[in-house]
């Protein structure tokens, strides 16, 4: 134990509050962190508070800004990220600055003219929040927004308590290690596409392996999950964000998200986005079909709107079979490519600003030659190593959970 509690030290953890002995729940529940309010609420009292939330910050079915307010909890502010506070904002979409009409609380955007708490905006926070449900992938931008709000603690003194959440995705490793040369908003850290950790665990990670600038630490405190292991089974309360609106959704994106670096509609402009994929020039070649339309607060200028669209249709896809491989599905992407009429368009961005950069996504620049040079998935793994199983040993330092 004391050789646990030095390590987390040396991580900037001050201490983890929950162990992993069940309380009054079954063994088998997993309770959230934000759910065990006997190990932070105390701690609370008395603290300018600010916090990192959106509709994912939730005790039971109730918003944790809500319950914290209705508990006598100072909430100076509140820090929203990609989506805003109240997960409204359509993918990219910048994000201002407002009042909560709820709460009347300042609400301070991360995801429009600035990305970090500034020093005024934590002037008057004596402590920090993040209560942010994550997917487990690299290019989802909930783990940049950690990172950034970790720098701001650690630049002006502030102390980080995380409330941590499962990662739906947990018993997913998979992908090629980033190249840092093509760092970019979907492309922090040298890590897989699927990274398989926490929150709680990515942030120790931030700070052991010296990610913030000039090496600093963030002060963390963790409320760990209860009775959670990376391999469970865990559908989400509340949708992460707008288009990843179902659990096949969130299951199949470290797969399906590829897509969006090609000239593939990907479900934007559906209530299916991430499970179904198809384009105009399929016809002939895929008997499903679909037609993206604008909605709004999902995807207002979907890629081929009111076009109607064909390829295919993951909806019912057996997802236990990502379990068993616990790979990425590259088969998709390699058949559609290779069954796409105009090859040498299907990366092309010049169409549509909709679509985004496959080196950026897939993390490495040599994949689009791999898919033209007809290379075998066999092959493309093969040269996601050493990296891969370099990240897998060094996960392990920063692990709270099986």
């Amino acid at each position: 134990m004391k050789f646990l509690l030095s390590v987390l030290l040396m991580l900037g953890s001050s201490a983890l509050f929950a162990s992993n002995e069940p309380t009054s729940k079954t063994p088998k529940t997993i309770v959230t962190g934000a759910d065990q309010t006997d190990q932070y609420f105390e701690y609370l009292k008395g603290k300018r508070i600010g916090i990192l939330a959106n509709p994912t910050t939730i005790i039971g079915k109730k918003h944790l800004v809500d319950s914290l307010l209705s508990r006598g909890i100072n909430i100076v502010k509140v820090f929203g990220p990609e989506h805003g506070f109240r997960g409204n904002a359509s993918n990219g979409t910048k994000v201002s600055d407002e009042k909560d009409a709820a709460t009347g609380i300042q609400i301070i955007s991360l995801y429009g003219k600035k990305r970090k708490p500034s020093k005024e905006d934590l002037a008057d926070v004596d402590l920090m929040i993040y209560d942010i449900q994550d997917v487990g992938c690299r290019f989802y931008t909930y783990i940049n927004v950690l990172r950034d709000v970790m720098e701001s603690c650690a630049e002006f003194d502030k102390e980080l308590l995380i409330l941590d959440r499962p990662n739906p995705n947990g018993y997913l490793v998979d992908g090629p290690i980033l190249d840092m040369k093509l760092k970019s908003g979907i492309g922090q850290f040298p890590v897989p596409i699927a990274h398989g950790m926490t929150i709680a665990e990515f942030a120790q990670m931030i700070n052991g392996e010296g990610w913030l600038p000039e090496k600093k630490i963030c002060k963390l405190k963790i409320v760990k999950v209860l009775n959670y292991k990376h391999d469970m089974e865990y559908v989400l309360p509340v949708n992460p964000s707008p288009n990843l609106n179902t659990p096949q959704s969130i299951l199949l994106y470290p797969s399906t998200c590829l897509f969006e670096g090609t000239r593939l509609n990907h479900g934007r402009g559906t209530y299916f986005a991430f499970t179904i994929l198809g384009s105009p020039l399929y016809k002939g070649v895929y008997d499903f079909s679909y037609t993206p339309t604008s909605i709004k607060g999902m995807s207002e200028s979907p890629l081929y709107m009111d076009e109607l669209c064909y390829g295919i249709d993951l909806r019912k896809y057996d997802t236990k079979e990502l379990r068993k491989t616990c790979q990425i599905n590259l088969k998709w992407i390699i058949d559609l490519y290779n069954n796409y009429p105009d090859k040498d368009t299907f990366f092309d961005r010049s169409m549509s600003k909709q679509i985004g950069n496959i080196d950026y996504l897939i993390g490495v620049a040599d994949f689009k030659n791999q898919l033209k040079e007809g290379k075998s998935e066999k092959e493309i793994r093969a040269s996601w190593e050493p990296g891969l199983s370099d990240y897998k040993k060094m996960r392990k330092k920063y692990l709270l959970y099986k």
